[in-house]
């Protein structure tokens, strides 16, 4: 029987007993119907999973007792930044879901150019506390025990301001670009990677992004469409260059 993998935003430690969150002990009780007595396992995104034991559960909360903590070792050698042009509607939720399960460590959505999803203050909050809920559902499907870090939104231009020279290989994706993935060579600072929006990267974005020194990717001689394109180059990278 599959262990029921649940995350929660707590401390945690071996031997404490919690209430979960109201979030998480509805899906326990309600969705989940678990009972007094059957396993569990939390993890907060300190990379271990507890293993718990559901001491109560009624109207108002559900009750765990932690039994064991295991660290979990599920996490890239390869440190991969996908900074990705927001993609309208649920493209980004599949964005933000599988490079999770890719391994990626940090998601960077990006205004760009040809950016056609507009996010005022209010939303963009939403937005943000959205992706990184689908990140912890993510996580809890495949495995991590380290949730990937999510930036809020930002243009291009503010984020490339913020990047230091660590050494990272930093790449866009470009279809007329020359580089394939084989030809790569990230080193310990793993690699950053932009994927334009739906209309690609503009020319005002290539140009910021050559004088920031990034190099064009290609994957093959298809376009491919913004949901896929940044998952094929995660799972290439990883693949030739990572824990695949």
């Amino acid at each position: 029987m599959r262990t029921i993998r649940i995350h929660v935003d707590l401390p945690l430690a071996t031997g404490a007993e919690v209430a979960l969150p109201a979030q998480a002990g509805e899906h326990v009780a309600r969705v989940l119907r678990l009972a007094p007595g059957d396993p569990l396992t939390l993890f907060n995104g300190d990379g271990a999973d507890y293993a718990a034991t559901i001491r109560s559960v009624d109207k108002r909360e559900v009750r765990v007792q932690l039994l064991e903590r295991q660290a979990v070792a599920r996490e890239s050698p390869l440190r991969l930044t996908l900074a990705q042009g927001v993609a309208r509607g649920e493209k980004m939720d599949l964005i933000v879901q599988k490079a999770t399960e890719l391994g990626v460590a940090r998601i960077v959505p990006l205004l760009t150019e040809r950016s056609e999803v507009k996010l005022d203050p209010t939303r963009a909050e939403k937005r943000l506390a959205h992706w990184r809920a689908v990140t912890a559902s993510a996580c809890e499907q495949c495995g991590r025990a380290s949730l990937p870090e999510i930036l809020p939104a930002q243009t291009l231009p503010a984020w490339l301001a913020t990047l230091a020279d660590d050494g990272a290989l930093r790449l866009a994706l470009l279809p007329e670009a020359e580089s394939s993935t084989r030809k790569l060579h990230p080193g310990d600072a793993g690699a950053l990677l932009v994927v334009g929006p739906e209309g690609g990267l503009g020319e005002r974005d290539i140009a910021l992004l050559q004088a920031a020194g990034f190099h064009g990717l290609r994957l093959g001689p298809r376009i491919l469409r913004t949901e896929t394109a940044g998952l094929a180059a995660l799972a290439a990278l990883q693949a030739l260059h990572g824990d695949f």
